[in-house]
Order: C-alpha cells, then structure tokens, then sequence
C-alpha cells in the first residue's frame, strides 16, 4: 500500500513559520527616538544629539512599518486576521491611553492649584485647526475605501494620497507647537502640565507616525496596480482610532 497520500497530508499540514526582521528594525528605531533622544535632550542637555538620534530613530520606525506591512500585504496567507487583530490592537493602545489619562485626572483633581507653577497658556487657535485637519483626513480615507469599493483605483490612490496630505499637515503643526513651547521655557520636566502634554501629545503623535507608514506602505503597491482591499480596511480602522483619541487629548489637555 503506497503512503503518499499520507505523506501528502502530513507536509500540508506542516507549520510554516514566517520570519521578519522589520520588527527589529521598528524596535531599534523606538530606542533610538524616544529613550534615546529624551535622554540626551532631558538628561543630559545634549539638544543636537537628541535631534540627531530622532533622525535616526523616526526614519527607521517608518521604514519598518512599510516594510512589515507590504511583508503582510504580499503574504500567501491572504487577508489572514489583519482585520480582527486590529481591533484587539486597538483596545490595547486605547488602555494605554486611558491609563496615562486616568493619572493625569487623579494629579489634576487632587493639586492644591491647577496649573502647577511655571505653566504657560496652551495654544487655543491651533488645536481647533488641527482636529479640523485630522477630522478632514477621516473623511478622505472613508471617501478613498468608498471609490475602492466601486472599483475607482485611480480615484482611491488620489484620495489616499490627500489623507496623507493632511495627516503630514497635523504632525507639522504640533512639531511647530512643540517648537514654540521649547522656546518658551516650557518642557516635559517644567512641571507636571509639561509631562502631561508632551507625553499625551507626543503618544498620539507616534500613532499618526505609525498610520501615516501604513498608508504608505498601502500606497506604493496601489500606484503600481496592486491593491489588497483587507489591508485597506485595517489600514483605515487605525486611522480612524487615532481621530477619536484626538478628540480626547484635545478636551482633556487644551480646554479643561
């Protein structure tokens, strides 16, 4: 009795084990924006090395991101559980979110004064352009998903192209907040405002980073014809999430 069919059966069932090397590439560049450069600007003063080491880290966390995702993209495995495990993902960083927030009202509410001394007046104008940029970029990528769906490619790459516009416009308008508030003497170790806002903003400004590589990496396979509507979708989910915790840093942090 021949045992090929056996045989057969035994190497479909076989695991397949997947390597990637991008998730050491996207913890190497973790280390090198944030410790890294936060301990050469807060710790040791050492503002050109902190710039340097962010220009180190932030293009390494990008190029993982892109490569990862187009790894997932171009896998056998198809759509796989991109789409589940994204919500999963996101209940993860939306505990992470309510954790940092949870500590800063429980420091808010039992202060003997609030602001602590050597705050200064937040920004009022800019948050409002801001949520109105990201808010706009919601909409572009919905709209990008709806012309996909008709089956519009050309019309989805533009759009999806315009989202990435506009989530750039948001990351440039808080590093020219940033900027402005350095200038002012007002830092992550001024008081507990100072950690505060640049750990809530600078958290949230990550997850735009992060979204802006996936879209990226959504969008060089498009603009040459391949397109994996799953990874769309997933991709679109995320972004998503980062508009809504926005609206939370916004009220909590600008204008309570």
């Amino acid at each position: 009795m021949s045992h090929e069919p056996s045989a057969h059966a035994h190497a479909a069932h076989t695991p397949e084990w997947e390597v990637s090397v991008w998730p050491f590439v996207i913890s190497f560049g973790i280390l090198f924006a944030l410790p890294v450069a936060f301990g050469f600007k807060f710790v040791y003063g050492m503002s050109f090395a902190a710039i340097l080491a962010l220009g180190i880290g932030t293009p390494m966390i990008v190029a993982g991101i892109v490569g990862w995702v187009r790894e997932g993209m171009s896998s056998h495995h198809g759509e796989g559980l991109a789409f589940p495990a994204m919500g999963w993902f996101i209940l993860a960083e939306a505990m992470i979110f309510v954790s940092i927030f949870a500590s800063y009202w429980f420091n808010r509410l039992t202060a003997e004064a609030w602001p602590p001394a050597g705050s200064i007046e937040l920004p009022k104008v800019l948050p409002i352009v801001m949520t109105c940029v990201l808010v706009a970029s919601s909409f572009t990528i919905h709209h990008a998903e709806a012309l996909l769906q008709k089956g519009n490619r050309t019309g989805f790459n533009a759009w999806l192209i315009v989202t990435m516009v506009l989530g750039s416009v948001f990351l440039g308008m808080s590093a020219y907040e940033w900027n402005h508030l350095f200038h002012e003497n007002f830092t992550a170790d001024t008081n507990l405002l100072g950690t505060v806002f640049f750990t809530i903003t600078g958290l949230h400004g990550s997850h735009v980073i992060v979204g802006l590589g996936i879209f990226l990496a959504v969008l060089v396979p498009a603009l040459q014809g391949r397109i994996n509507e799953p990874f769309v979708k997933t991709a679109g989910l995320y972004w998503h999430f980062v508009d809504i915790i926005w609206f939370f840093v916004v009220s909590q942090v600008y204008y309570w």
